[in-house]
């Protein structure tokens, strides 16, 4: 867009930061995967376009984070960020886009989405409206005010619960008889997405202080921040377990424990941080990748 105009397809493209929207793309497979266990597979144009609609509201949040942190001053103060992985895309901060341009974008995707999916949910469910309600309501007040979950330490518990729909979205886009394995699937993948933004929060807590955004690295320091991850790791491997134990998912959903060398190794890289240079960008590559990894094993071991 530069300055003035409209966007290209190469710049709006690195608006949406694309290189974290893999993410989605798992969570809808593990959706999914959730549906196979009570013998319902989605037809491809049907999962084809649920994972766009997820695509896009994780585009268009990931715009909107942009423009409400261009605004309340954190990219701009932020001199420790540790890129890609935080600070933002940097292109309002470097001139290449405009808050006005940026504004322009984030809406249109939210159009987008909200069109894409009223129309899967009349041709599908229209309950499903309600989840894609849910899930575009916290998409834009992660960031946009007046709730600003991201300021108030509550961005961990929106993103969660982001993710968690979802898998639930996806599998319920498939059949409603999906959303008991879903639902006993999803929290501890939402879960590990909220490890992400935990661990991308302590790079930035410095610029996040000084513009008055209590995220939770803010609140509560480093050393309680680091117990707070390790609490959501624990959480997150019992989940699975507990949800096979119950009766709630069938055995291969322990396959998501192949995640867990990964994510000891991002909180060993955390525990060194800031002393020793480059921990701080092994524990985020670290936590993305087991969340990943998380995500894909689970999804696998319910549909084995």
């Amino acid at each position: 867009m530069g300055l003035t105009g409209r966007p290209g397809a190469g710049l709006l493209l690195r608006m949406t930061r694309p290189g974290f929207l893999s993410i989605t793309a798992v969570g809808c497979l593990l959706g999914f995967s959730s549906a196979a266990t009570v013998g319902c597979s989605p037809s491809p144009p049907i999962a084809a376009a649920v994972m766009l609609i997820a695509l896009l509201a994780h585009a268009a949040a990931n715009v909107v984070n942009d423009y409400h942190d261009a605004i309340n001053g954190s990219d701009d103060a932020n001199q420790g960020g540790v890129f890609p992985f935080t600070g933002g895309s940097r292109l309002i901060q470097t001139g290449v886009t405009t808050l006005p341009g940026t504004a322009r974008v984030a809406a249109g995707l939210f159009a987008a989405t909200l069109l894409a999916g009223l129309a899967v949910a009349l041709t599908r469910d229209i309950r499903l409206a309600a989840i894609g309600a849910c899930g575009l309501l916290l998409a834009w007040s992660y960031s946009a005010p007046p709730l600003r979950l991201m300021s108030r330490g509550l961005g961990e518990a929106a993103v969660a619960t982001a993710w968690a729909l979802v898998v639930i979205g996806s599998a319920a886009s498939v059949c409603f008889a999906a959303l008991p394995p879903a639902a006993a699937a999803a929290p501890g993948f939402g879960l590990m997405l909220a490890k992400i933004l935990l661990v991308n929060e302590f790079p930035d807590a410095v610029a996040d202080r000084t513009v008055g955004k209590r995220t939770l690295v803010v609140r509560l320091g480093p050393d309680r921040a680091r117990r707070l991850d390790s609490g959501l790791t624990l959480a997150a491997y019992a989940l699975p377990l507990l949800c096979v134990a119950a009766g709630w998912l069938p055995a291969g959903a322990i396959a998501a424990w192949v995640a867990l060398p990964g994510s000891i190794a991002a909180a060993r890289a955390l525990r060194h941080v800031p002393a020793s240079p480059g921990a701080m960008r092994s524990a985020i590559v670290r936590t993305i990748a087991s969340a990943h990894v998380y995500g894909l094993a689970t999804a696998a071991g319910l549909a084995a």
